[in-house]
Formats: structure tokens, sequence, C-alpha cells
């Protein structure tokens, strides 16, 4: 005969149930935890907070203000900026090199925008040395952009071989295909004058020389392609042609800052520099904002020992351009030299404020 089933008192039913009830919430609570962990897995991440808008950072960073170089990163990490705009700061980039531009600078060579992708190329080739320029832009010789490619090869093409190692095939396959790209088009100035570079990079001297005839033809009054003729033959030796056709070209254009600086240089490569100096100064005197003639001229007169005059040069630099690093680092070279420490200082204090992560202040410039 079976026993009959213990019977629950009341208390007992209650408390049951009320660790059913507890329970059941418990799994409910870990359900809807699971979900917003899950959703949290696949939502982005927040984005960054940007204390600045993108007018006052490129304010900052063009006109050399302190703390130029962190709101300038700060601003290349939002992920709304258009492409022109993001260029835009990528162009002030060159001015404030460190880890963290690198990084920027590299993710934007993989970006699937070729204007930003340019850019890129464009300032990494003012701030890393040639070896490294070859390791980062070398990958984008095969980008599915063509005018991506063509930067690519710009930026690369005077590379050594050493310089350009598993790259230089690459190269060699890729000028080959912009050339022809050239060569199919409609000629113009520009053109003639980007495959007279190409040429001559593949030791084709005469075509080059052709190309940049054609060139003169299309456009008499393109100074570039004339300049370009006058570099070719001076690198040919014939240094007697070369100085021919610079002295027509300045005959023609006797006020063009242009020639003056390129007569400026020619002069320097053949050791005439005292001459050399009465063509940068020209050229300085008719274009007083080109930073880049005053610099030359700056190295010149340090070159024939005059210090004091290149210095003032290069602190003219900075009172236009305060965020002009390569002016910058020169003229502490050059206090360095004239045991002018103080001033050192001062210049290194300015850079710190501007880029504190600036390897030159790591490598104690």
């Amino acid at each position: 005969m079976s026993k009959a089933s213990p019977r629950h008192s009341p208390a007992q039913m209650k408390a049951r149930r009320r660790w059913q009830l507890a329970i059941a919430l418990v799994v409910v609570l870990l359900l809807i935890a699971g979900g917003l962990l899950v959703h949290s897995w696949r939502a982005p991440p927040a984005a960054p907070v940007v204390n600045h808008s993108y007018s006052e950072a490129l304010e900052l960073a063009h006109d050399g203000k302190p703390g130029a170089a962190r709101v300038l990163y700060q601003q290349l990490t939002r992920t709304d900026l258009s492409d022109i705009r993001r260029a835009g700061l990528l162009t002030e980039l060159s001015n404030y090199p460190s880890p963290q531009a690198l990084k920027i600078l590299d993710g934007d060579l993989k970006r699937a925008a070729p204007l930003v992708q340019q850019t890129a190329i464009d300032t990494l080739a003012t701030m890393v040395p040639d070896a490294q320029l070859g390791v980062l832009i070398g990958p984008l010789l095969d980008d599915p952009d063509q005018d991506v490619r063509f930067s690519a090869v710009r930026a690369l093409l005077n590379l050594t071989p050493d310089d350009l190692g598993l790259y230089y095939n690459a190269v060699q396959q890729t000028a080959q295909q912009y050339e022809s790209t050239l060569v199919s088009q409609p000629p113009s100035g520009q053109s003639q004058i980007e495959l007279a570079r190409l040429l001559v990079n593949r030791g084709q001297a005469q075509k080059a020389f052709d190309a940049l005839d054609l060139a003169l033809k299309l456009e008499p009054d393109n100074i570039q392609a004339g300049l370009a003729q006058v570099q070719l033959l001076d690198q040919q030796g014939q240094m007697d042609r070369s100085r021919q056709q610079l002295a027509q070209l300045l005959e023609r254009n006797p006020q063009a800052s242009l020639l003056q600086h390129a007569l400026g240089m020619w002069l320097l490569r053949h050791q005439q520099n005292e001459y050399a100096l009465l063509a940068l100064t020209k050229a300085v005197e008719l274009e007083p904002e080109n930073t880049a003639y005053r610099y030359d001229l700056a190295v010149a007169l340090h070159g024939l020992q005059l210090l004091e005059p290149a210095q003032r040069q290069l602190e003219d630099i900075l009172q236009r351009q305060p965020a002009n690093r390569r002016a910058r680092t020169l003229l502490v070279d050059y206090w360095k030299q004239s045991g002018q420490l103080q001033n050192v200082q001062v210049l290194l204090a300015e850079l710190e404020q501007l880029n504190p992560d600036d390897p030159a202040l790591q490598q104690g410039l």
C-alpha cells in the first residue's frame, strides 16, 4: 500500500512561490544585461571630444600658436570631416611632426579618398627620410585609383634603389604606366614637364628635352618648362647652353622672382657664391612673402660665413610664419654655432609650446 505524498503547509507554498519569482526575475535581468552587452560590442565607439572647431584648429596650426599640434591632432580624430577639410589639416601637419602625426598620415594613406591620400603623400614627402618614405608610400603603387598611383610615383621617382627596396620594380612599372597615360593625352605644358621628368629618370635625356621643347611651343611663356630645360642641360654637363638658356629667360622676364631665384641657385651650383647672393636677394625683394626664397638666401649667406645676416633672414621667416619648423630648426643650429645659447633656449621653448612631441626636442636639438 503506497504512502500518500506529504502535504506542504501554506507558509511553505508561499515561500516556494517567492523563490520561483526571484529566480525568474534574475533570469530576465541576466537576459537584458546580456542583450545590452552584445549591443555595446556592436555599437560604434563614441566620437572623441573635440574642443575646437575646424576653423579654429586650422588657424592655430597655420599661425603657429601655442598648443597648435595637439589641437591639430585632435581635429584629425573626427570622422565627419569632408575630404577637402581633412586635406587642409594634413597640409598643416608638415610643420608638426611626431609619432602621432606619422600614425595619422599612415592611416590616411589607406583611406579610400584620393584627395586625402594624395595630400598625405605630399605631407609625408616633407616629413620623413627617403628610406622611410619608400616603405610608407610604396603600397600605394597598387592603389585602385590612378591619380593616387601617379602621386606615389612622383613622390618616389628620385629615390635610390636602396631607399625603394622591394618597391623599386613597382615604381618603374607604375612610372611606365604614367608615361603611357601622358603620351596618350592631348599635350599641354604641364603634361610635357611631367613626361620629361619621367624620361630623365629612365636616362632618355634627348626625349626629355624634346618634350620640354613641345611644352614651350604650346606655351611660350611657360617659365617652369624653360627652367626644366636649363636644369636638364646643366645635368648633362652642357653648362654654356644651360647658362644661355637661363639668360634668355631672364631677358624676357627680368622681374620674375622665380627666374632670379633660379639664377641664384644655378650660380651656387657653379661655386659663384657672391654673384648668387645678388640674384637670391633680388628674388626676395621681388617676392618678400616667399619664405622658400628667403630660406635659400639664408643658407647662401651662411655658406659665405655671413652668420648674422643669415640669422636675420630666418628670423624674418618666423615673424611671417611662426609655424615654419624648417626655418626654426635651422635658426636654432645657427644660434648654437654663434654660441648664443639663450636664443637657442627661447626658440626651443617656443617649439615645445607648439609641439611638445617634436622629434627635434626629443633628440635635444
